[in-house]
């Protein structure tokens, strides 16, 4: 069976729609791959493809693991991990509620989080260790 993704395979000719399809490196890159998943999800709903639908879901379900997996890693550093932890929530937001993704998400960049986040200020004050018990 070939794949579009090592760890999800996709059967034909889903295999050539979805190959090369996540990617999450960067803000940017992450919302391009949401925009593209839920163009193709609007396309395979209104043609009544399910297996389509389907394949677009599990794939932001595993783009969704990998930046968490990465957000929750002491390896990584504390900037990185703080921006995986917010992609891994853009693709909960699309998995949970994709007709209203990207109005969800023009608003959220609006956030001061977010652009702490997206452009950081040097000179400000550092963020906390996301791994420290709250007290």
């Amino acid at each position: 069976m070939p794949s579009a993704h090592k760890d999800l395979p996709f059967d034909p000719p889903y295999d050539q729609v979805f190959n090369g399809l996540l990617s999450f490196a960067d803000f940017s890159a992450a919302e391009e791959t949401l925009r593209k998943l839920g163009n193709l999800r609007q396309r395979f709903r209104s043609t009544g493809d399910k297996k389509g639908v389907d394949y677009c879901r599990r794939l932001a379900v595993l783009g969704r693991r990998r930046a968490g997996l990465i957000s929750r890693n002491p390896r990584v550093s504390l900037p990185k991990r703080l921006r995986k932890r917010e992609i891994e929530s853009w693709f909960r937001v699309w998995l949970e509620t994709p007709e209203i993704f990207e109005d969800w998400l023009s608003l959220r960049k609006l956030s001061e989080d977010y652009r702490n986040l997206a452009h950081p200020d040097p000179t400000g004050p550092q963020p906390e260790n996301v791994d420290a018990p709250s007290t």
